[in-house]
């Protein structure tokens, strides 16, 4: 049959399982939303901003595992995507960006709304398109959404040239499997990397495990309890590893990092044996490379070569699907125990709650600390937390264990302000039957608080829980820590947020203290005509501890106090 290629697009988008658009219009894409209207299968949800788009359809990947799309204009439609993308790409998220053009006839004149949208996302793509001939189409669709599902997932984008959207030629689906020349994703490990890591597995006394996110985008989860409790191996996590083992698992030590536990950074520091799963050793987890573990041997196994030996030297590197690796791997290996190391490790743990905050109860205040922790209790753990980037997010980190595997999204690696709102967006409308719980400070809420519009119309009943501080929070820490207290540019003069709520149909609570806060989140869970919003007005001055230094060891943590004087 003829079509067009804006009516090819659709086609490829039903046919590769899509069943939600996120987009904003524009003129060099309008062929492409004229020719949705023959297509009622996909809903469109209209952004109210092309980065909340972005974000939108990365949340909806991150808790569906399927790709997201999002769909912009040309020039500063497509652009404002850049940032989007560079958090999916960051985060190995999967999703699929569809951008209008100029005529072909007019790129490189400096048309209305031009730009080069394919050089400009060439370092933040996993690849890229730029479509010139309507005959190229549709495989070009095929093949960027195996590209982004596959190996390690990612960012794809596709630039469309108009005259390429209202071009007429026979469509032919092609069903042929996509073979790329150059592109193989690895699968498993040879038997002599097995080897090799089963020997130094064998010969350690004082093991850890780090969990990444590799973990839950391979599927791993099973897998890696399985090898865990075989080979009796204590496991930490990284931000964005929460979720590979259930919190509460006596195997499970929490996150890592420069705000992690610090008898987690201990155990690393002290390990002899550390098997990295499915991270990448960035910087906020290693501290300083020069005296990151020195006295263990290691382990990394990652799908992506290119993270090998990238910035942690190791012993043996597999390259390969961490769930085909492990499935290889555990059975080889005949259960081991390691009673002291755990016992050790416990002992540690113990003086790190006694400096906890939660116990201790605030006179007068409203600690950030004991809005997640009950928040964690009055939604029985079982929430989806979507956050945006700040003291905030570590403080979801810390006080709001995870069970389940996609059940926090954040933007990790590129620490995007701004993304939380839209990503709750997309999760909830790819998860309706989950609790979705927007957790976001003051500053990144209002660098996408436009998107309240999508929220409202499209009734999405997503949870908005705003901790209020009226600083930039994180960067005031750092200015309190580092720059002598000078506070500068930090302190914000904010709106009332719920008076902001209502002005879009939406109901809002403002909490003050700490006894009002089961009510607000009981009124929220059982509104569902709609979004909610809670705006928790905490404590301007509180700090996100423990905390690595930039560059300093990773052990080397700044502690809480053992005794707050303002607190009771």
């Amino acid at each position: 049959m003829k079509l067009t290629g804006a009516e090819i697009i659709w086609e490829c988008l039903l046919r590769e399982g899509v069943e939600v658009v996120f987009g904003y219009p524009g003129g060099a894409i309008l062929p492409t939303y004229d020719a949705l209207t023959k297509y009622p299968q996909i809903h469109h949800v209209l952004s109210r901003h092309e980065q909340g788009a972005t974000h939108m359809a990365d949340g909806y990947a991150r808790v569906t595992g399927k790709v997201g799309v999002a769909m912009a204009t040309s020039g500063p439609g497509a652009t404002n995507m850049v940032t989007g993308i560079a958090t999916a790409m960051m985060d190995s998220s999967p999703i699929v960006c569809i951008t209008g053009q100029v005529t072909t006839s007019a790129i490189g004149s400096d048309a209305f709304q031009e730009t080069d949208v394919t050089g400009v996302t060439l370092p933040v793509t996993k690849h890229n398109y730029l479509v010139t001939d309507v005959a190229d189409l549709a495989y070009t669709i095929r093949e960027a959404f195996h590209i982004a599902r596959t190996g390690r997932p990612g960012p794809v984008l596709i630039d469309v040239p108009k005259d390429v959207q209202n071009a007429v030629t026979e469509f032919v689906y092609p069903e042929d499997p996509i073979v790329l020349p150059g592109y193989r994703p690895a699968e498993g490990a040879t038997d002599e990397e097995l080897e090799q890591a089963l020997a130094l597995i064998r010969e350690a006394k004082r093991p850890l495990i780090l969990a990444g996110h590799g973990v839950i985008m391979s599927g791993a989860m099973r897998e890696l309890q399985a090898f865990a409790e075989r080979t009796q191996t204590p496991i930490a996590l990284t931000l964005l590893g929460k979720g590979a083992i259930p919190e509460q698992h006596p195997l499970c030590l929490g996150m890592m990092g420069m705000h992690g536990e610090a008898y987690v950074n201990q155990a690393i520091q002290e390990a002899d044996l550390l098997m990295a799963f499915g991270m990448r050793f960035d910087d906020r987890v290693t501290g300083n490379l020069d005296t990151y573990a020195k006295t263990s041997r290691k382990i990394h196994v990652d799908i992506d070569p290119s993270e090998i030996n990238k910035n942690v030297r190791v012993d043996v590197g597999i390259v390969g699907d961490l769930r085909t690796v492990l499935q290889q791997m555990t059975p080889k290996i005949e259960p081991l125990k390691h009673d002291d190391w755990v016992e050790q490790i416990n002992e540690w743990q113990d003086d790190t709650y006694k400096r906890d905050i939660i116990n201790r109860p605030a006179k007068n205040r409203l600690y950030a600390a004991h809005v997640i922790h009950d928040l964690w209790e009055y939604t029985g753990g079982k929430a989806v937390t979507v956050t945006d980037v700040g003291q905030h997010q570590m403080w979801e980190a810390q006080y709001y264990p995870h069970e389940r595997p996609q059940t926090l999204v954040t933007s990790g690696g590129l620490g995007t302000m701004g993304f939380g709102l839209p990503a709750s967006i997309g999760a909830k409308i790819g998860k309706p039957e989950e609790d979705v719980w927007a957790i976001v400070g003051d500053g990144g809420f209002q660098m996408t608080m436009t998107e309240l519009g999508t929220a409202m119309q499209e009734k999405v009943a997503v949870n908005i829980a705003i901790i209020n501080n009226a600083y930039l929070g994180m960067v005031r820490q750092w200015q309190e820590f580092f720059y002598e207290e000078r506070y500068n540019a930090t302190p914000m003069v904010n709106p009332d947020f719920c008076k902001l709520a209502e002005a879009y149909g939406i109901p809002a609570i403002r909490v003050t203290r700490r006894e009002d806060i089961k009510e607000a989140v009981e009124k929220a869970r059982a509104y569902t005509d709609g979004p909610f919003l809670i705006e928790f007005a905490v404590e301007k001055h509180d700090i996100v501890y423990p905390m690595v230094p930039a560059g300093a060891d990773l052990d080397d943590m700044i502690r809480r106090p053992s005794a707050t004087p303002d607190m009771v």
